[in-house]
């Protein structure tokens, strides 16, 4: 693969996942698309069950093992490496795109139900305070290298990409992993909490924890003792700053 077709390559994989990335956030709300988290064509509840936990099955499968650093180490022996996290962007782009389109909405029983227009706004507030942190957070340690495009174009450009580097940017100084908390946010923030909801928050959610332990382990490996240090001092997923920081440390780029 050329510098000028990696370079293309990745700016499909980036808009494919901007795609499913905006898509996302109507399924999850409900807002204006013909298939959702709740609406769609009806199935039966043990269909829809098992198609559904299929489908989060592998997203989580996918999205876990491409993100490992031994499996990358393995995939750039087969791809350049400017295009390896290009190649994971698309890769589970399409894997969500199809659980976006083959998920089945389980509308019954309904968990709660929020009647009240204050609380049911405060909901929103969340949802939409979820997606935002979520966004910001990618900016804050370089949105562009998260999604495969700095990689790319530094080879188009001939340039080298200086090494990883440990920093805690903004809200990183007070909760470790702000893009999952801003996707847990937006998944349990819901004025209607079907059980098809309720299936995908809690298997999302198991696989945040899940992804996690292993990002974690690959970061101790990476960044030794900066990261354990960091680790012990600010809160994985609810902001908390136990003691200060003595100096700038490292962001972490979330998958």
């Amino acid at each position: 693969m050329g510098a000028i077709s990696a370079f293309v390559y990745g700016l499909v994989a980036y808009g494919c996942c901007l795609t499913a990335l905006v898509y996302s956030i109507a399924f999850v709300g409900n807002l204006g698309v013909p298939k959702s988290i709740d609406l769609g064509a009806p199935a039966g509840a043990g269909e829809a069950f098992v198609v559904d936990v299929l489908l989060l099955g592998l997203f989580a499968v996918q999205h876990s093992v491409m993100a490992r650093r031994s499996f990358k180490q393995w995939w750039t022996r087969i791809v350049p490496h400017s295009a390896e996290r290009s190649t994971y962007v698309l890769a589970a782009s399409l894997v969500l795109g199809l659980l976006l389109w083959q998920w089945r909405p389980i509308p019954e029983p309904v968990v709660w139900r929020v009647e009240g227009a204050a609380a049911s706004t405060v909901l929103w507030a969340v949802f939409w305070l979820g997606w935002g942190i979520l966004l910001l957070s990618t900016f804050l340690i370089n949105h562009f290298e998260l999604f495969g495009l700095r990689q790319v174009y530094a080879r188009l450009t001939g340039r080298t990409l200086p090494p990883p580097e440990f920093r805690t940017p903004g809200i990183y100084r007070y909760v470790r992993h702000p893009i999952y908390l801003g996707f847990l946010l937006a998944f349990w923030s819901a004025p209607v909490m079907t059980a098809g909801h309720l299936l995908f928050a809690i298997a999302t959610t198991g696989y945040i924890l899940i992804g996690i332990w292993f990002e974690e382990r690959d970061l101790i490996a990476q960044f030794g003792e900066q990261y354990r240090r960091y680790r012990t001092q600010v809160g994985m997923l609810v902001p908390s700053r136990r003691e200060a920081a003595g100096r700038e440390r490292t962001a972490t780029a979330e998958r």
